[in-house]
């Protein structure tokens, strides 16, 4: 198959979107890209640093300069932070450039994911449990305005995920094509 618009993997911190989004690269032949790595590559700084230097509002200016470079370029697998989403900004450019897909993963596993990671800026809290639930119900209803939904969880593979998202994405039209196909 042959990709014809950037697939744009968009959920919550822990999702899935980088390892899932790699995997689906390499199915479809494309490049994968981070939107966070490319902002930090750009600042030469982590993304924690550009937080506590710059702050969010900076950090979120950056991330849709970013989002709207790597949409222009070739269609490739483009995973997004967990906040990128939230932009109407960001979602109108993915919705005009690529397509949206949104990880779907349960508040515990989420949790299980991201509990001993320090590089997480928004859990850097006293309670970061309660942030991280606080955050995703705030981040919930944005998500589902993505083009596709794919569930995943404990016992769903990096493989059968990126699987389900081949399987959505078949079912849109312009997203894939078979390969040799110059639509």
């Amino acid at each position: 198959m042959s990709l014809n618009k950037t697939v744009v993997l968009v959920g919550m911190m822990g999702s899935g979107k980088t390892a899932v989004g790699k995997a689906l690269a390499a199915e479809l032949n494309v490049a994968f890209m981070d939107s966070d790595h490319e902002i930090s590559v750009a600042a030469n700084r982590s993304i924690a640093e550009i937080f506590e230097r710059d702050g969010e509002a900076f950090f979120r200016s950056a991330e849709s300069k970013v989002i709207e470079r790597l949409l222009l370029g070739a269609p490739s697998v483009l995973s997004t932070g967990g906040g990128a989403f939230m932009s109407a900004y960001n979602r109108a450019l993915i919705s005009d450039l690529g397509v949206s897909v949104f990880l779907k993963v349960d508040l515990e596993l989420l949790w299980e994911r991201v509990r001993s990671n320090d590089t997480r800026p928004l859990l850097k809290t006293p309670n970061p449990k309660s942030s991280l639930t606080q955050i995703f119900e705030d981040r919930e209803d944005q998500y589902k305005l993505a083009d596709v939904s794919v569930m995943s969880n404990a016992s769903c593979s990096i493989a059968q995920t990126m699987q389900n998202i081949l399987e959505a994405l078949a079912q849109l039209p312009d997203v894939l094509s078979p390969r040799g196909d110059q639509s």
